[in-house]
Protein backbone atom coordinates (compact mmCIF):
# COMPACT_ATOMS: atom_id res chain seq x y z
CA UNK A 1 0.00 0.00 0.00
CA UNK A 2 2.76 2.43 0.94
CA UNK A 3 4.72 1.54 -2.20
CA UNK A 4 1.67 2.21 -4.44
CA UNK A 5 1.12 5.59 -2.78
CA UNK A 6 4.77 6.47 -3.29
CA UNK A 7 4.55 5.64 -7.02
CA UNK A 8 1.46 7.85 -7.41
CA UNK A 9 3.22 10.75 -5.68
CA UNK A 10 6.30 10.36 -7.90
CA UNK A 11 4.06 10.35 -11.03
CA UNK A 12 2.26 13.53 -9.94
CA UNK A 13 5.59 15.23 -9.19
CA UNK A 14 6.91 14.39 -12.68
CA UNK A 15 3.73 15.71 -14.35
CA UNK A 16 3.93 18.90 -12.32
CA UNK A 17 7.58 19.43 -13.28
CA UNK A 18 6.84 18.89 -16.97
CA UNK A 19 3.93 21.32 -16.84
CA UNK A 20 6.01 23.95 -15.10
CA UNK A 21 8.80 23.45 -17.64
CA UNK A 22 6.36 23.86 -20.55
CA UNK A 23 5.03 27.06 -19.00
CA UNK A 24 8.55 28.50 -18.75
CA UNK A 25 9.43 27.51 -22.32
CA UNK A 26 6.20 29.11 -23.65
CA UNK A 27 7.15 32.55 -22.36
CA UNK A 28 10.82 32.37 -23.39
CA UNK A 29 12.03 34.12 -26.55
CA UNK A 30 13.74 32.31 -29.43
CA UNK A 31 12.86 29.36 -31.56
CA UNK A 32 13.89 27.28 -34.54
CA UNK A 33 13.39 27.65 -38.32
CA UNK A 34 13.05 24.53 -40.46
CA UNK A 35 12.90 24.56 -44.30
CA UNK A 36 11.23 21.58 -45.96
CA UNK A 37 10.76 21.44 -49.79
CA UNK A 38 11.13 25.20 -50.11
CA UNK A 39 8.70 25.90 -47.30
CA UNK A 40 10.01 27.55 -44.15
CA UNK A 41 8.56 26.68 -40.74
CA UNK A 42 9.20 28.78 -37.67
CA UNK A 43 8.85 26.99 -34.31
CA UNK A 44 8.84 28.51 -30.88
CA UNK A 45 11.11 27.17 -28.16
CA UNK A 46 8.36 24.97 -26.70
CA UNK A 47 7.37 23.71 -30.13
CA UNK A 48 11.02 22.91 -30.85
CA UNK A 49 11.31 20.77 -27.71
CA UNK A 50 8.07 18.93 -28.56
CA UNK A 51 9.22 18.38 -32.16
CA UNK A 52 12.53 16.98 -30.94
CA UNK A 53 10.72 14.52 -28.65
CA UNK A 54 8.41 13.44 -31.49
CA UNK A 55 11.47 12.92 -33.71
CA UNK A 56 13.18 10.67 -31.14
CA UNK A 57 10.02 8.58 -30.63
CA UNK A 58 9.52 8.31 -34.39
CA UNK A 59 13.11 7.14 -34.86
CA UNK A 60 12.68 4.50 -32.12
CA UNK A 61 9.45 3.26 -33.73
CA UNK A 62 11.14 3.16 -37.13
CA UNK A 63 13.97 0.97 -35.79
CA UNK A 64 11.47 -1.36 -34.08
CA UNK A 65 9.41 -1.70 -37.27
CA UNK A 66 12.60 -2.35 -39.22
CA UNK A 67 13.56 -5.13 -36.75
CA UNK A 68 10.06 -6.60 -37.07
CA UNK A 69 10.35 -6.53 -40.85
CA UNK A 70 13.72 -8.32 -40.72
CA UNK A 71 12.31 -10.94 -38.32
CA UNK A 72 9.32 -11.47 -40.63
CA UNK A 73 11.57 -11.98 -43.63
CA UNK A 74 13.65 -14.52 -41.67
CA UNK A 75 10.48 -16.33 -40.63
CA UNK A 76 9.33 -16.51 -44.24
CA UNK A 77 12.75 -17.90 -45.17
CA UNK A 78 12.35 -20.81 -42.73
CA UNK A 79 13.55 -19.49 -39.35
CA UNK A 80 10.57 -20.63 -37.26
CA UNK A 81 11.70 -18.89 -34.06
CA UNK A 82 12.56 -15.52 -35.61
CA UNK A 83 9.28 -13.82 -34.66
CA UNK A 84 9.15 -15.39 -31.18
CA UNK A 85 12.69 -14.20 -30.50
CA UNK A 86 11.71 -10.69 -31.57
CA UNK A 87 8.75 -10.52 -29.20
CA UNK A 88 10.63 -12.19 -26.32
CA UNK A 89 13.72 -10.01 -26.51
CA UNK A 90 12.39 -7.50 -24.03
CA UNK A 91 11.17 -10.21 -21.68
CA UNK A 92 14.59 -11.87 -21.72
CA UNK A 93 16.28 -8.62 -20.88
CA UNK A 94 14.01 -8.10 -17.91
CA UNK A 95 14.35 -11.74 -16.88
CA UNK A 96 18.13 -11.75 -16.93
CA UNK A 97 18.19 -8.49 -15.03
CA UNK A 98 15.95 -10.01 -12.36
CA UNK A 99 18.18 -13.11 -12.28
CA UNK A 100 21.26 -10.95 -11.81
CA UNK A 101 19.57 -8.97 -9.04
CA UNK A 102 18.53 -12.22 -7.37
CA UNK A 103 22.11 -13.54 -7.36
CA UNK A 104 23.34 -10.27 -5.87
CA UNK A 105 20.65 -10.46 -3.17
CA UNK A 106 21.63 -14.07 -2.42
CA UNK A 107 25.30 -13.11 -2.08
CA UNK A 108 24.27 -10.28 0.24
CA UNK A 109 22.29 -12.62 2.49
CA UNK A 110 18.88 -11.18 1.57
CA UNK A 111 16.92 -14.40 1.17
CA UNK A 112 13.43 -12.95 0.75
CA UNK A 113 14.55 -10.40 -1.83
CA UNK A 114 16.34 -13.15 -3.75
CA UNK A 115 13.11 -15.20 -3.73
CA UNK A 116 11.16 -12.26 -5.17
CA UNK A 117 13.76 -11.70 -7.88
CA UNK A 118 13.80 -15.41 -8.70
CA UNK A 119 10.01 -15.39 -9.15
CA UNK A 120 10.28 -12.38 -11.45
CA UNK A 121 13.06 -14.02 -13.47
CA UNK A 122 10.98 -17.20 -13.83
CA UNK A 123 8.01 -15.13 -15.03
CA UNK A 124 9.99 -13.52 -17.84
CA UNK A 125 12.48 -16.26 -18.78
CA UNK A 126 10.45 -19.46 -18.40
CA UNK A 127 13.73 -21.33 -17.85
CA UNK A 128 13.45 -23.33 -14.61
CA UNK A 129 16.93 -24.79 -15.07
CA UNK A 130 18.25 -21.27 -14.42
CA UNK A 131 15.85 -20.06 -11.75
CA UNK A 132 15.14 -23.20 -9.68
CA UNK A 133 18.61 -23.23 -8.14
CA UNK A 134 18.24 -19.57 -7.18
CA UNK A 135 14.81 -20.34 -5.71
CA UNK A 136 16.18 -23.31 -3.72
CA UNK A 137 19.11 -21.45 -2.22
CA UNK A 138 17.05 -18.34 -1.48
CA UNK A 139 14.36 -20.48 0.18
CA UNK A 140 16.99 -22.23 2.33
CA UNK A 141 18.42 -18.87 3.34
CA UNK A 142 15.00 -17.59 4.35
CA UNK A 143 14.17 -20.83 6.22
CA UNK A 144 11.55 -22.21 3.80
CA UNK A 145 12.88 -25.78 3.52
CA UNK A 146 9.69 -27.08 1.88
CA UNK A 147 9.98 -24.63 -1.01
CA UNK A 148 13.68 -25.42 -1.34
CA UNK A 149 12.96 -29.16 -1.50
CA UNK A 150 10.38 -28.61 -4.26
CA UNK A 151 12.91 -26.59 -6.27
CA UNK A 152 15.59 -29.28 -5.88
CA UNK A 153 13.11 -31.94 -7.01
CA UNK A 154 12.37 -29.93 -10.15
CA UNK A 155 16.09 -29.84 -10.86
CA UNK A 156 16.14 -33.66 -10.85
CA UNK A 157 14.03 -33.79 -14.01
CA UNK A 158 16.69 -32.06 -16.11
CA UNK A 159 19.88 -33.99 -16.91
CA UNK A 160 22.29 -31.00 -16.74
CA UNK A 161 20.92 -29.98 -13.32
CA UNK A 162 20.31 -33.44 -11.84
CA UNK A 163 23.54 -33.46 -9.84
CA UNK A 164 22.68 -30.09 -8.28
CA UNK A 165 19.26 -31.41 -7.29
CA UNK A 166 20.61 -34.61 -5.76
CA UNK A 167 23.32 -32.73 -3.85
CA UNK A 168 20.80 -30.18 -2.56
CA UNK A 169 18.40 -32.83 -1.25
CA UNK A 170 21.37 -34.73 0.24
CA UNK A 171 22.41 -31.67 2.25
CA UNK A 172 18.83 -31.21 3.43
CA UNK A 173 18.66 -34.79 4.66
CA UNK A 174 21.97 -34.32 6.46
CA UNK A 175 20.65 -31.26 8.25
CA UNK A 176 17.55 -33.26 9.23
CA UNK A 177 19.69 -36.09 10.62
CA UNK A 178 18.49 -38.66 8.06
CA UNK A 179 21.95 -40.09 7.38
CA UNK A 180 20.72 -43.29 5.69
CA UNK A 181 18.88 -41.39 2.95
CA UNK A 182 21.73 -38.89 2.72
CA UNK A 183 24.19 -41.75 2.14
CA UNK A 184 22.06 -43.16 -0.70
CA UNK A 185 21.81 -39.71 -2.28
CA UNK A 186 25.56 -39.21 -1.90
CA UNK A 187 26.15 -42.46 -3.79
CA UNK A 188 23.93 -41.21 -6.63
CA UNK A 189 25.66 -37.82 -6.63
CA UNK A 190 29.08 -39.49 -6.81
CA UNK A 191 27.90 -41.60 -9.75
CA UNK A 192 26.90 -38.37 -11.54
CA UNK A 193 30.08 -36.44 -10.64
CA UNK A 194 32.88 -38.80 -9.56
CA UNK A 195 35.38 -35.93 -9.30
CA UNK A 196 33.37 -33.81 -6.85
CA UNK A 197 35.54 -33.72 -3.72
CA UNK A 198 32.79 -32.51 -1.39
CA UNK A 199 30.52 -35.43 -2.32
CA UNK A 200 33.44 -37.87 -2.00
CA UNK A 201 34.23 -36.70 1.53
CA UNK A 202 30.57 -36.66 2.57
CA UNK A 203 29.96 -40.18 1.27
CA UNK A 204 33.15 -41.51 2.89
CA UNK A 205 32.16 -40.04 6.24
CA UNK A 206 28.61 -41.42 6.04
CA UNK A 207 29.82 -44.87 5.00
CA UNK A 208 32.29 -44.94 7.89
CA UNK A 209 29.54 -43.94 10.33
CA UNK A 210 27.31 -46.72 8.95
CA UNK A 211 30.25 -49.19 9.14
CA UNK A 212 29.97 -49.86 5.41
CA UNK A 213 33.69 -50.58 5.17
CA UNK A 214 33.58 -52.15 1.71
CA UNK A 215 31.74 -49.14 0.30
CA UNK A 216 34.09 -46.75 2.08
CA UNK A 217 37.15 -48.47 0.57
CA UNK A 218 35.56 -48.14 -2.88
CA UNK A 219 34.95 -44.43 -2.30
CA UNK A 220 38.53 -44.04 -1.06
CA UNK A 221 39.79 -45.65 -4.28
CA UNK A 222 37.69 -43.16 -6.25
CA UNK A 223 39.38 -40.30 -4.39
CA UNK A 224 42.78 -41.73 -5.31
CA UNK A 225 41.86 -42.19 -8.99
CA UNK A 226 40.46 -38.67 -9.31
CA UNK A 227 43.53 -37.13 -7.68
CA UNK A 228 41.77 -35.68 -4.62
CA UNK A 229 43.80 -37.78 -2.15
CA UNK A 230 47.60 -38.29 -1.98
CA UNK A 231 48.74 -41.91 -2.23
CA UNK A 232 50.38 -41.98 1.22
CA UNK A 233 47.18 -40.74 2.89
CA UNK A 234 45.21 -43.25 0.81
CA UNK A 235 47.34 -46.14 2.09
CA UNK A 236 46.92 -45.04 5.69
CA UNK A 237 43.13 -44.65 5.43
CA UNK A 238 42.73 -47.82 3.42
CA UNK A 239 44.52 -49.60 6.27
CA UNK A 240 42.12 -48.00 8.76
CA UNK A 241 39.14 -49.27 6.76
CA UNK A 242 40.63 -52.75 6.40
CA UNK A 243 41.26 -52.78 10.15
CA UNK A 244 37.70 -51.65 10.86
CA UNK A 245 36.35 -54.48 8.74
CA UNK A 246 38.27 -56.98 10.84
CA UNK A 247 37.41 -55.66 14.33
CA UNK A 248 35.62 -58.92 15.17
CA UNK A 249 38.93 -60.78 14.99
CA UNK A 250 38.84 -61.33 18.75
CA UNK A 251 35.49 -63.12 18.55
CA UNK A 252 35.52 -66.89 18.57
CA UNK A 253 33.44 -66.82 15.40
CA UNK A 254 35.96 -64.70 13.48
CA UNK A 255 36.32 -65.91 9.92
CA UNK A 256 39.65 -66.60 8.22
CA UNK A 257 39.05 -63.75 5.76
CA UNK A 258 38.66 -61.34 8.68
CA UNK A 259 42.03 -62.49 10.01
CA UNK A 260 43.46 -61.83 6.57
CA UNK A 261 41.94 -58.32 6.61
CA UNK A 262 43.71 -57.59 9.88
CA UNK A 263 47.01 -58.75 8.39
CA UNK A 264 46.32 -56.70 5.25
CA UNK A 265 45.64 -53.60 7.37
CA UNK A 266 49.05 -53.98 9.01
CA UNK A 267 50.68 -54.46 5.61
CA UNK A 268 49.09 -51.25 4.29
CA UNK A 269 50.13 -49.18 7.30
CA UNK A 270 52.76 -50.88 9.53
CA UNK A 271 52.80 -47.98 12.02
CA UNK A 272 49.05 -48.20 12.72
CA UNK A 273 49.05 -49.59 16.28
CA UNK A 274 45.55 -51.17 16.32
CA UNK A 275 46.27 -52.86 12.98
CA UNK A 276 49.56 -54.27 14.26
CA UNK A 277 47.91 -55.61 17.43
CA UNK A 278 45.10 -57.25 15.48
CA UNK A 279 47.42 -58.66 12.85
CA UNK A 280 49.58 -60.16 15.60
CA UNK A 281 46.51 -61.80 17.15
CA UNK A 282 45.56 -63.12 13.71
CA UNK A 283 48.99 -64.74 13.40
CA UNK A 284 48.69 -66.12 16.94
CA UNK A 285 45.30 -67.62 16.08
CA UNK A 286 46.97 -69.37 13.14
CA UNK A 287 49.80 -70.63 15.35
CA UNK A 288 52.35 -68.36 13.66
CA UNK A 289 54.12 -66.83 16.64
CA UNK A 290 57.29 -65.70 14.88
CA UNK A 291 55.52 -63.38 12.38
CA UNK A 292 53.47 -62.00 15.29
CA UNK A 293 56.59 -61.21 17.33
CA UNK A 294 58.32 -59.73 14.31
CA UNK A 295 55.58 -57.24 13.43
CA UNK A 296 55.01 -56.29 17.09
CA UNK A 297 58.69 -55.48 17.53
CA UNK A 298 58.69 -53.46 14.32
CA UNK A 299 55.66 -51.41 15.41
CA UNK A 300 57.00 -51.02 18.96
CA UNK A 301 60.16 -49.50 17.54
CA UNK A 302 57.97 -46.94 15.76
CA UNK A 303 55.52 -46.24 18.61
CA UNK A 304 55.45 -48.16 21.91
CA UNK A 305 51.87 -48.68 22.99
CA UNK A 306 49.98 -50.70 25.66
CA UNK A 307 47.97 -52.55 22.97
CA UNK A 308 51.21 -53.86 21.48
CA UNK A 309 52.34 -55.04 24.90
CA UNK A 310 49.00 -56.82 25.38
CA UNK A 311 49.43 -58.66 22.11
CA UNK A 312 53.09 -59.47 22.90
CA UNK A 313 51.98 -61.01 26.20
CA UNK A 314 49.43 -63.18 24.38
CA UNK A 315 52.18 -64.82 22.32
CA UNK A 316 53.14 -66.92 25.38
CA UNK A 317 50.15 -66.81 27.77
CA UNK A 318 51.36 -69.64 30.04
CA UNK A 319 54.86 -68.37 30.84
CA UNK A 320 55.93 -67.48 34.36
CA UNK A 321 56.46 -63.93 35.57
CA UNK A 322 60.26 -64.27 35.37
CA UNK A 323 60.07 -65.73 31.88
CA UNK A 324 57.85 -62.87 30.78
CA UNK A 325 60.29 -60.27 32.09
CA UNK A 326 63.08 -61.95 30.14
CA UNK A 327 61.03 -62.16 26.92
CA UNK A 328 59.83 -58.55 27.15
CA UNK A 329 63.45 -57.48 27.30
CA UNK A 330 63.37 -57.79 23.49
CA UNK A 331 60.96 -54.84 23.35
CA UNK A 332 62.77 -52.90 26.07
CA UNK A 333 66.04 -52.93 24.11
CA UNK A 334 64.29 -51.32 21.13
CA UNK A 335 63.10 -48.25 23.04
CA UNK A 336 64.75 -48.31 26.50
CA UNK A 337 64.15 -44.62 27.30
CA UNK A 338 60.52 -44.48 26.20
CA UNK A 339 57.96 -43.86 28.96
CA UNK A 340 55.74 -46.75 27.85
CA UNK A 341 58.73 -49.13 27.91
CA UNK A 342 59.57 -48.05 31.44
CA UNK A 343 56.00 -48.49 32.67
CA UNK A 344 55.64 -51.94 31.11
CA UNK A 345 58.96 -53.20 32.47
CA UNK A 346 58.22 -51.75 35.91
CA UNK A 347 54.92 -53.60 36.12
CA UNK A 348 56.41 -56.86 34.89
CA UNK A 349 59.07 -56.68 37.57
CA UNK A 350 56.43 -55.90 40.22
CA UNK A 351 54.57 -59.07 39.24
CA UNK A 352 57.91 -60.96 39.40
CA UNK A 353 58.43 -59.37 42.86
CA UNK A 354 61.71 -57.77 41.78
CA UNK A 355 60.88 -54.40 43.32
CA UNK A 356 64.36 -52.78 43.08
CA UNK A 357 64.44 -53.51 39.36
CA UNK A 358 60.90 -52.15 39.01
CA UNK A 359 62.02 -48.92 40.73
CA UNK A 360 65.02 -48.71 38.41
CA UNK A 361 62.79 -48.93 35.36
CA UNK A 362 60.28 -46.45 36.73
CA UNK A 363 63.11 -44.07 37.58
CA UNK A 364 61.89 -40.45 37.90
CA UNK A 365 58.75 -41.03 35.83
CA UNK A 366 56.44 -40.56 38.81
CA UNK A 367 57.87 -37.05 39.35
CA UNK A 368 58.58 -36.04 35.73
CA UNK A 369 55.31 -37.24 34.16
CA UNK A 370 52.99 -38.16 37.03
CA UNK A 371 49.89 -39.95 35.76
CA UNK A 372 47.60 -42.46 37.48
CA UNK A 373 49.44 -45.44 36.08
CA UNK A 374 52.95 -44.38 37.15
CA UNK A 375 51.80 -43.28 40.62
CA UNK A 376 49.93 -46.55 41.24
CA UNK A 377 52.98 -48.58 40.23
CA UNK A 378 55.05 -46.45 42.62
CA UNK A 379 52.63 -47.35 45.42
CA UNK A 380 53.02 -51.04 44.56
CA UNK A 381 56.82 -50.75 44.65
CA UNK A 382 56.77 -49.02 48.05
CA UNK A 383 54.49 -51.68 49.46
CA UNK A 384 56.56 -54.49 47.96
CA UNK A 385 59.73 -53.08 49.52
CA UNK A 386 58.08 -52.89 52.94
CA UNK A 387 57.29 -49.18 52.95
CA UNK A 388 54.93 -47.74 55.52
CA UNK A 389 51.20 -47.66 54.91
CA UNK A 390 51.33 -43.86 55.10
CA UNK A 391 53.73 -43.66 52.12
CA UNK A 392 51.72 -46.16 50.11
CA UNK A 393 48.51 -44.31 50.87
CA UNK A 394 50.13 -41.04 49.79
CA UNK A 395 51.03 -42.44 46.37
CA UNK A 396 47.55 -43.91 45.89
CA UNK A 397 45.91 -40.62 46.87
CA UNK A 398 47.99 -38.83 44.25
CA UNK A 399 47.02 -41.48 41.71
CA UNK A 400 43.31 -40.83 42.23
CA UNK A 401 43.62 -37.16 41.31
CA UNK A 402 46.24 -37.55 38.57
CA UNK A 403 45.59 -37.52 34.80
CA UNK A 404 45.28 -40.86 33.08
CA UNK A 405 48.20 -40.20 30.73
CA UNK A 406 48.22 -40.77 26.93
CA UNK A 407 44.88 -41.71 25.41
CA UNK A 408 43.17 -41.85 22.02
CA UNK A 409 42.34 -38.20 21.32
CA UNK A 410 40.54 -36.80 18.27
CA UNK A 411 42.70 -34.24 16.46
CA UNK A 412 39.57 -32.39 15.25
CA UNK A 413 37.59 -31.91 18.47
CA UNK A 414 40.01 -33.16 21.20
CA UNK A 415 37.42 -35.68 22.39
CA UNK A 416 38.94 -38.50 24.47
CA UNK A 417 38.08 -42.10 23.51
CA UNK A 418 38.35 -45.17 25.70
CA UNK A 419 39.65 -47.18 22.75
CA UNK A 420 40.66 -46.61 19.15
CA UNK A 421 37.89 -46.21 16.57
CA UNK A 422 37.96 -45.26 12.87
CA UNK A 423 35.36 -42.50 13.39
CA UNK A 424 35.27 -39.99 16.24
CA UNK A 425 32.16 -40.62 18.33
CA UNK A 426 31.85 -36.89 19.07
CA UNK A 427 32.41 -35.04 15.77
CA UNK A 428 32.16 -38.01 13.32
CA UNK A 429 35.55 -37.19 11.77
CA UNK A 430 37.26 -40.08 10.00
CA UNK A 431 40.78 -41.25 10.92
CA UNK A 432 41.52 -38.44 13.38
CA UNK A 433 42.38 -40.39 16.56
CA UNK A 434 45.95 -40.03 17.83
CA UNK A 435 47.61 -41.61 20.88
CA UNK A 436 48.75 -38.64 22.95
CA UNK A 437 48.25 -36.77 26.20
CA UNK A 438 45.05 -34.68 26.06
CA UNK A 439 45.42 -30.90 26.09
CA UNK A 440 42.95 -30.90 28.98
CA UNK A 441 43.90 -34.06 30.88
CA UNK A 442 41.08 -36.29 32.09
CA UNK A 443 41.38 -37.16 35.75
CA UNK A 444 41.28 -40.78 36.85
CA UNK A 445 38.01 -41.78 38.52
CA UNK A 446 37.65 -43.70 41.77
CA UNK A 447 36.48 -46.78 39.90
CA UNK A 448 39.04 -46.53 37.11
CA UNK A 449 39.91 -50.12 36.29
CA UNK A 450 42.57 -49.02 33.86
CA UNK A 451 44.85 -47.35 36.39
CA UNK A 452 47.20 -50.31 36.09
CA UNK A 453 48.38 -51.47 32.66
CA UNK A 454 46.55 -54.44 31.24
CA UNK A 455 49.28 -56.71 29.97
CA UNK A 456 50.25 -58.67 33.06
CA UNK A 457 46.95 -59.60 34.61
CA UNK A 458 45.90 -59.25 38.22
CA UNK A 459 48.70 -58.47 40.62
CA UNK A 460 49.02 -61.52 42.79
CA UNK A 461 50.74 -62.30 46.05
CA UNK A 462 52.34 -59.24 47.63
CA UNK A 463 51.89 -56.92 44.66
CA UNK A 464 48.14 -57.55 44.63
CA UNK A 465 47.88 -57.02 48.37
CA UNK A 466 49.61 -53.66 48.05
CA UNK A 467 46.75 -51.91 46.35
CA UNK A 468 43.94 -53.92 47.92
CA UNK A 469 45.01 -53.14 51.50
CA UNK A 470 45.42 -49.40 51.06
CA UNK A 471 43.15 -47.90 53.76
CA UNK A 472 43.05 -44.45 52.20
CA UNK A 473 40.75 -45.61 49.43
CA UNK A 474 36.99 -45.99 49.68
CA UNK A 475 35.19 -49.24 49.07
CA UNK A 476 35.35 -48.43 45.36
CA UNK A 477 39.14 -48.32 45.58
CA UNK A 478 39.34 -52.11 45.10
CA UNK A 479 38.72 -51.50 41.39
CA UNK A 480 42.04 -49.66 41.19
CA UNK A 481 44.05 -52.83 41.75
CA UNK A 482 42.11 -54.95 39.25
CA UNK A 483 42.74 -54.50 35.52
CA UNK A 484 39.85 -54.48 33.08
CA UNK A 485 40.88 -57.39 30.85
CA UNK A 486 43.74 -59.13 32.60
CA UNK A 487 45.92 -61.76 31.00
CA UNK A 488 46.32 -64.09 33.95
CA UNK A 489 49.76 -64.83 35.33
CA UNK A 490 50.58 -68.27 36.71
CA UNK A 491 51.24 -68.41 40.45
Amino acid sequence: MLWSLLKVLVFLAVVALLTFGGYLLKDMAGGMQVTVAGTEYTLSLLQSVIALGVLVVSLWLFLKLLSLLVATLRFLNGDETALSRFWDKGRERKGYQALSDGLMALASGEGRLALAKAARAEKYLQKPELTDLLVAQAAEMSGDTHKAAEAYKRLLSNQPTRFVGVRGIMKQKLSEGDTDTARQLAEKALALRPRNEEVQDTLLRLQAQAEDWAGARKTLSTKLKTGTLPRDVFKRRDAVLALSASRVILDETAAVEQQEQAIEANRLSPDLVPAAAMAARAYIAKGKKRPAVRLLKKTWESQPHPDLAHAFAEVEPEESAAERVKRFDQLARLKPLNDETRLVMAELNIVAEDFPEARRWLSDLAERAPDARALTLMAAIERGEGGSSKVVQGWLTKALSAPRGPQWVCDSCNHIHAEWAPVCEHCSSFDTLTWKRPETPELASLAAAHMLPLITGALEDSASETVAEAEVLDTDQEAVSQPQDPVKQPK
